[in-house]
């Protein structure tokens, strides 16, 4: 199903459709992104919607996904990391922060083993954070593109190549050019950039 940004239906369709352990192919504030709602342990349901992703994908898929918050006070339950205020006072933005998921937390299963990191980010687009707060949990986002292939920009590329994949599309027009978020880390309270974009830090 392809459905326009601007449709009036489109905020409770693609939140019902992630809430239901669909996959959804969403415009954000950088490109478009694959999402899907990221299974907390305190749920009653676990959809594996980051494996769904990746199998869409491609097998040779194995970075993390990014998971996006509504708010950036959210990012709290899920770390006890020092965050420099000058970082939180660029969200919401297209700033991706990864820190340490803290003991116990509903999102354990969802950190990278070893290292036990989640990269977070509260998206600038007030849609996006919307549907996010209506799922009540963060949702998945990685670039729309087959593995090792180029970020697909325009909508009749991404409908062509996954319409038979997804559950749901979000058209907001051609995105071409658009830079993708930022990627900073915190290592003893210094943040080191591992990917510049959008944002300057």
């Amino acid at each position: 199903m392809i459905l326009k940004k601007s449709d009036t239906s489109s905020i409770d369709k693609t939140a019902d459709t992630l809430r239901n352990g669909g996959i959804v192919i969403i415009p954000t504030d950088t490109v478009y992104g694959f999402s899907g709602i990221v299974d907390l342990a305190n749920s009653s349901t676990h959809f594996e919607t980051d494996a769904k992703i990746r199998a869409i994908k491609g097998r040779a898929e194995t970075k993390p996904l990014i998971q996006l918050i509504a708010k950036p006070e959210d990012i709290r339950l899920y770390t006890d990391d020092e965050i420099p205020q000058a970082l939180l006072d660029k969200w919401p933005g297209a700033l991706t922060i990864i820190v340490h998921i803290k003991e116990n937390s509903p999102l354990a299963a969802t950190a990278i083993p070893l290292s036990r990191t989640v990269a977070f980010r509260c998206p600038g687009d007030e849609w996006l954070r919307k549907i996010i707060e209506l799922c009540n949990a963060p949702i998945f986002s990685t670039s729309v593109n087959r593995s090792g292939q180029p970020v697909l920009e325009t909508t009749n590329s991404i409908t062509q190549e996954f319409e038979n994949e997804v559950d749901l599309i979000i058209d907001d027009g051609d995105k071409k050019g658009a830079l993708p978020s930022t990627l900073v880390t915190i290592e003893n309270g210094t943040v080191k950039v591992l990917r510049q974009g959008s944002v300057k830090i």
